[in-house]
């Protein structure tokens, strides 16, 4: 029960037909509220940050906060860096004591993409760290992340991409989208383009990024205690459920967190204005960010029991 990468994870899932969730953490309430939610069900989770969370928390604290969490509740975890932009933030991350990392070089023009993978690859993987690098372009906003196009992951250069670059999981893009608004009509996700990844790359673990449900009910209560979150739309869940059957290992989610902390917090000033304590709405934050990661283990990942897997 320790800090581990996800090589292992990722196997068992693979053939478990169950996927991991990768929670994005920013303070203590959102890493104990997703460890705690990962040992009530017993799953192996990730907690990854972007290059914004580590700003914003700081690197060391990050990663004594992971190894508490890890210590209280004997879940196995992978600390992971999320959209890792260039080699200087996935240096940092090792330094740091992150198991994984991410180089998000989609927006570079393929050729530029796979050198730059390549390199990240070899010096992460010097150090036994292990590397997921991305292959077409996700709409939608999400920290430092922003594109108002989608490009589809083309399978026959996602096979090329991972034989040339050495990667250990690849992100591809068949519909999701960064951000609470996925969606302007109904949802859809190329199905065909992840089973055609799925032959071509027979047990290699794939990615999905902006996997977030969006929960209405959520958003709902946001918007009756003050909020102003109008015409978010997320993933239908039966979709992402899907998405594991097949060669999907890992699922990110943020925005589900964000949410639920959020709606949870405006809830109690709206209750009670005159709290003022921080354990009180931090603390109703932090149950809220628990109950959505059980939710998500049971009913979207299917990892519950996977630590005895």
């Amino acid at each position: 029960m320790a800090l581990v990468t996800t090589k292992e994870m990722f196997k068992k899932a693979y053939e478990g037909k169950y996927a991991i969730g990768a929670f994005n953490i920013n303070n203590m309430e959102i890493v104990q509220g997703v460890m705690r939610g990962a040992k009530a069900k017993n799953s192996a989770v990730i907690l990854q940050c972007s290059t914004g969370a580590i700003k914003y928390a700081g690197p060391e604290y990050i990663k004594a906060m992971v190894e508490a969490s890890v210590k209280e509740t004997g879940v196995d975890v992978a600390l992971h860096l999320d959209h890792g932009p260039d080699l200087d933030a996935v240096k940092l991350a090792i330094a740091s004591g992150f198991t994984s990392v991410m180089f998000d070089g989609s927006h570079y023009d393929y050729e530029e993409n796979v050198a730059k993978t390549i390199e990240v690859v070899e010096y992460a993987h010097s150090r036994g760290v292990v590397v997921e690098a991305e292959l077409g372009v996700l709409a939608g906003v999400e920290d430092d992340v922003k594109s108002d196009v989608h490009v589809y992951t083309d399978p026959d250069q996602a096979v090329d991409f991972v034989k040339r670059t050495g990667v250990d999981s690849l992100a591809i893009a068949i519909g999701t989208s960064h951000g609470a608004f996925k969606f302007a009509g109904e949802a859809k996700l190329r199905f065909d383009i992840l089973e055609d990844i799925q032959k071509k790359l027979p047990g290699f673990p794939i990615v999905l990024h902006g996997a977030s449900a969006v929960d209405a009910k959520v958003v709902a209560t946001c918007n009756e205690f003050g909020g102003n979150i109008a015409g978010s739309k997320g993933i239908p869940e039966d979709m992402l459920r899907k998405a594991t059957s097949m060669a999907v290992c890992k699922i990110n989610m943020d925005t589900d967190l964000r949410l639920a902390m959020t709606a949870a917090v405006r809830k109690t000033f709206g209750e009670d204005p005159k709290e003022f304590d921080p354990r009180k709405y931090l603390g109703a934050g932090r149950s809220a960010v628990q109950k959505t990661v059980e939710d998500k283990i049971e009913f979207v990942l299917g990892s519950t029991d996977s630590m005895n897997k």
